[in-house]
Order: C-alpha cells, then structure tokens, then sequence
C-alpha cells in the first residue's frame, strides 16, 4: 500500500479491511513524511506497531 491509501483509509469514516503479515489491524495514525503508520493489531488496543505502509494490504471483499 502508499502513503496516501493508508491515509485514505485512516480518514474514511467506514470500515476498510487492512492486513499486516496476515493480521487483521486498524490504521490508527499515518507519517505521511516517513512512510510509517501506527496500527493496532486485532481488537487489543494495547498492541499497536509502527510499522512501512508498504507492509499494510487492503483486503479485498
């Protein structure tokens, strides 16, 4: 994924399935500068990961 459909999503008021290493997660905060979003993994809102958008898929329904 790029920086901007990470932000893209992140900013939709919906609800988009995004996969990392086949962990569902929520995109909670986009660096457009660096590359980098902040998502927490599954439902545990104490397990969050920065980590590249370009490790972040869309999944596809």
């Amino acid at each position: 994924m790029d920086v901007q459909r990470a932000k893209e999503i992140y900013q939709f008021e919906g609800t988009i399935p995004v996969h990392l290493e086949g962990d569902s997660v929520w995109i909670e905060n986009v660096d457009e500068a660096n590359g980098m979003a902040t998502v927490t993994v599954g439902n545990n809102p104490v397990n969050t990961k920065t980590v590249s958008v370009e490790h972040l898929k869309e999944a596809k329904e």
